[in-house]
């Protein structure tokens, strides 16, 4: 179940109207820069074989002449299941061919030895397959993300930190115990892919999406491609150096965001500046919004070095919008101000005008971006190349 006649073209224009659709031909051709006949040429295969349809008009379209038809995505063509991988828990979601999610899951995990999480993927993705129902078509292909340096052209976790994992085969272990084709990818890069496609990043030439939570990431989306470097290794902006702190990383290095201003290494300052060694980040964030001093300075440095950092991204890709999500944005309240000005000040000329958006989304959405990789898969198949990227539709 692959698109047909997977020439360039056709794959460019199923990706320009799965992503902007519906759309009418000369839409089409004007977003793709395809002629009228390029445009004719490869949208006929897609029609004859049921994945795209004509829908008729626009709306209010009354002009003179012969209307235009929109044509739009079949989204019940297709469907994909993604898995989000955490220390401790599994969140999973079965979509259409829009990521449009069908029936969520999540199941705790008793262990986070790869054997027993790839049999918990295994008996989770049996779950949302029978919650699809037997109607409609087969599940094509599964994503799963996880956190970490994560090669999704040669499916290996090369190194998670939150796991322990080291050099581990995870797409060939999920498909043996699945029957699934399996795609992997790191959990920052496939959130930014979904929303590339169908969130805060569509339609822009440029953004970042930044992660703070148990780990501080960012997703790179340039010119329409979501890079994952040459090595697999992109965004990781946690482990940039930004001082001011002796606290040891996960990385082994001292000095980086993430010794700073990760959910962990604020729980773990906050205990020393309280004189609380059972401290736990709700009584933190209680303890800093009823105005404790020496609670609200962590989350002040806290907000700091994610200032520094944001104001990196800006002055190296220079994006259109950075999006600031994950689980720690549920506290972003006492490192706003922080954040912001600090970016004001590092951010470099009209880098400051890039757009700062709070984009809280809870892990049944990272697992869509696990599904939407897969779709991706099957939309724009990657190439082999000197750099490894994930290709995405351009706006």
């Amino acid at each position: 179940m692959d698109l047909p006649n997977q020439a360039p073209a056709v794959g460019l224009v199923f990706q320009t109207v799965l992503t902007h659709g519906p759309l009418s031909r000369a839409e089409v051709g004007r977003r793709t820069g395809l002629s009228p006949g390029a445009v004719t040429k490869a949208t006929t295969p897609l029609l004859d074989d049921d994945w795209l349809e004509e829908i008729g008009p626009p709306p209010g379209d009354r002009l003179a002449g012969r209307p235009a038809t929109l044509v739009a995505v079949r989204a019940e063509r297709a469907r994909f299941l993604g898995v989000k991988v955490t220390a401790d828990e599994l969140f999973g979601v079965l979509t259409d061919l829009t990521a449009r999610p069908l029936a969520t899951r999540r199941a705790a995990l008793d262990s986070v030895d790869v054997g027993s999480v790839v049999l918990a993927i295994a008996r989770l993705v049996r779950k949302l397959a029978a919650a699809g129902g037997g109607e409609g078509p087969a599940v094509h292909s599964l994503g799963v993300t996880i956190s970490g340096d994560v090669d999704g052209h040669t499916g290996t976790v090369h190194h998670s930190p939150f796991l322990n994992w080291h050099g581990v085969p995870l797409a060939q272990l999920v498909e043996a115990a699945t029957g699934l084709p399996t795609v992997i990818e790191n959990d920052v890069r496939a959130l930014t892919v979904a929303e590339q496609w169908f969130g805060a990043g569509a339609g822009l030439s440029s953004f970042a999406l930044v992660t703070v939570g148990t780990g501080i990431g960012a997703g790179l989306s340039i010119g329409g491609h979501v890079v994952s470097g040459a090595h697999g290794v992109a965004g990781e902006i946690g482990h940039l150096p930004v001082g001011g702190s002796d606290r040891m990383c996960t990385c082994g290095n001292t000095g980086c965001v993430e010794a700073i201003a990760s959910t962990q290494a604020i729980v773990e300052q906050a205990r020393q500046a309280a004189g609380d060694p059972r401290l736990t980040m709700a009584d933190a964030v209680r303890l800093a919004r009823s105005g404790d001093t020496a609670v609200r300075a962590v989350f002040s440095r806290a907000g700091r070095a994610l200032g520094l950092a944001i104001a990196s991204v800006a002055n190296l890709i220079g994006p259109e919008r950075i999006i600031i999500s994950g689980e720690g944005v549920a506290s972003y309240d006492l490192f706003a101000d922080q954040v912001r000005q600090t970016f004001s000040a590092q951010a470099f000329g009209a880098a400051k005008d890039c757009d700062l958006i709070v984009r809280p989304l809870p892990f049944e959405e990272w697992a869509r971006g696990g599904a939407a990789v897969a779709a991706q898969h099957l939309v724009a198949p990657p190439k082999p190349g000197l750099f490894r990227r994930a290709e995405v539709a351009s706006s």
